[in-house]
């Protein structure tokens, strides 16, 4: 069963560029393929100017990656799992981070396991930006989100979009057009 057939896709540097299309299209596929987690059965995919299967280890202190089902460990506390994620950075920024703590009001001192399903992609995002990565990839991060917890998490990349290329899918335009630079659109 084929899930992408002849995608040619090229986002440009320090873009915000939004893949769009209906559930089932590929979208999480091709950002799977495009971050090693599933291998291409055809053709050549590249991430950071290398080949995709070469994205592993080391490579993913360039790439902050959010994922619609981000698993995080339920039982640990906020704080602890900021501060432990932050030994696989060299690059990370501890003002960075306190700056995206207060700006998205996560509360430290609670299980992730307590927070809502916005709360946990406030985490999810604030943990893929604290080391300034060069590339940050979201798959479909607003899927569910009340209205004004999309705004805070759209207004915190776009204050870090001028250091970082930006690939985010979602299934609905309305959603992304009023901030991306580039729109992709993929069907079936």
């Amino acid at each position: 069963m084929e899930a992408v057939r002849d995608l040619n896709l090229i986002v440009p540097e320090a873009a915000i560029y939004a893949l769009v299309g209906p559930n089932g299209a590929g979208k999480t596929t091709t950002i799977k393929i495009l971050m090693n987690i599933f291998q291409a059965s055809g053709g050549t995919a590249e991430v950071l100017g290398m080949g995709s299967t070469k994205v592993a280890g080391k490579v993913f202190q360039e790439i902050g990656y959010v994922s619609e089902n981000q698993q995080m460990p339920e039982w640990m506390m906020t704080g602890a799992l900021l501060q432990y994620v932050r030994g696989f950075y060299p690059k990370w920024d501890a003002q960075l981070e306190s700056e995206l703590v207060k700006q998205l009001n996560l509360p430290l001192e609670r299980k992730v396991r307590q927070l809502s399903r916005g709360m946990k992609m406030k985490l999810a995002l604030a943990s893929s930006m604290a080391y300034h990565p060069r590339l940050i990839v979201l798959d479909e991060p607003f899927g569910g989100l009340d209205p004004l917890v999309r705004d805070e998490l759209i207004e915190a990349l776009l204050e870090r979009a001028t250091e970082a290329t930006i690939f985010i899918s979602s299934h609905d335009l309305a959603e992304i057009e009023s901030f991306a630079s580039h729109v992709g659109y993929m069907s079936q």
